[in-house]
């Protein structure tokens, strides 16, 4: 099977939607889909906002772990990535992989997740209520 990759760093809203179309296909009967939303506390403190900023290759990158995740499952994989001033409740991150069976979709689908937070350059910086923000993961 060719491989079917979406890759792309985005300064606007996400459309989780485009992004599980592009995975989803008549062969297969899931599709699997994970949103990482900006959530308004982390660590026992209220966070108000966040601030993500990407390595200019952090494209590059994302398009290489896609590739590989697409290249090791068969399947077709797609993820866009967020960056710029985020508020509580916006969409970050969305990842999604289509297969013929559940459990290859959310097995893959996983994997795409935790190697992107591992590989891709993109930095996370907290607006806390109270005090000073902070980067975080670095």
């Amino acid at each position: 099977m060719t491989e079917r990759v979406l890759a792309r760093i985005a300064d606007t809203s996400i459309d989780v939607a485009e992004v599980e179309d592009f995975v989803a296909g008549r062969e297969h009967g899931a599709v699997v889909t994970f949103r990482g939303v900006v959530r308004d506390h982390d660590g026992g403190e209220t966070v108000t906002a966040l601030d993500y900023q990407g390595h200019p290759d952090a494209e590059e990158f994302l398009r290489r772990v896609c590739t590989a995740v697409a290249a090791e499952s068969g399947l077709p994989v797609a993820a866009v990535h967020r960056v710029g001033a985020l508020t509580i409740g916006d969409v970050a991150l969305a990842a999604s992989v289509a297969a013929p069976h559940r459990a290859e979709a959310f097995a893959a689908c996983q994997a795409l997740v935790d190697r992107i937070k591992v590989e891709v350059p993109i930095w996370k910086k907290q607006h806390y209520d109270g005090r000073a923000s902070d980067w975080v993961g670095l």
